[in-house]
């Protein structure tokens, strides 16, 4: 007996899971500061992501701050942080090749000339992906913004339409009291 409540427990579970990110879903299109708050939220996840990885995952702590000052959603930060975190890799070559451009020819014998090769090459990699990262991030935040922000706003009219047609639909109804 105790092995079949347990069985039907977890299965109560995972049949819940999609509710589970509706309700998420739709807490986030409904966010007190609307789509702009949301997208802005999105926009900062999806910037600090294109410097963390050379950072070793510190540059994930600049999203709480930022999401603060900013007044944006974190849950929406935490979304465009996961995105970037799927666009990273294609990104990659665009950023090392900004960070080559934008650091100085020199740097190399400056700062870490006394290193092993192999570490050399690896320190010198993780720069321009740095680099080129902390560039191309805000600008990606800022292009992305803007769409986000539209796409929430035409998410949140539809909804409001088909609550108005959902309510004229009600009072139409023969013998509603409305």
């Amino acid at each position: 007996m105790a092995m079949n409540t347990a069985k039907s427990r977890k299965s109560f579970h995972l049949r819940n899971v999609p509710r589970w990110f509706r309700l998420q879903y739709l807490q986030l299109i409904r966010a007190k500061g609307g789509p702009g708050m949301v997208a802005m939220g999105f926009s900062i996840g999806l910037a600090v992501e294109m410097f963390t990885l050379p950072t070793g995952g510190v540059a994930f702590l600049l999203i709480f701050p930022l999401v603060y000052l900013l007044r944006a959603s974190m849950a929406a930060a935490m979304i465009g942080f996961v995105i970037g975190k799927l666009i990273y890799i294609p990104m990659t070559f665009l950023m090392r090749q900004i960070g080559v451009a934008v650091l100085p020819k020199g740097l190399q014998h400056m700062l870490y000339h006394w290193l092993p090769g192999w570490l050399d090459h690896f320190v010198k990699l993780y720069l321009e992906l740095f680099a080129g990262g902390v560039i191309v991030g805000p600008l990606l935040g800022l292009l992305m913004f803007f769409p986000v922000r539209q796409l929430l706003l035409w998410v949140s009219r539809r909804r409001e339409e088909k609550r108005k047609l959902r309510r004229a639909t009600v009072h139409l109804v023969p013998g509603s009291n409305g």
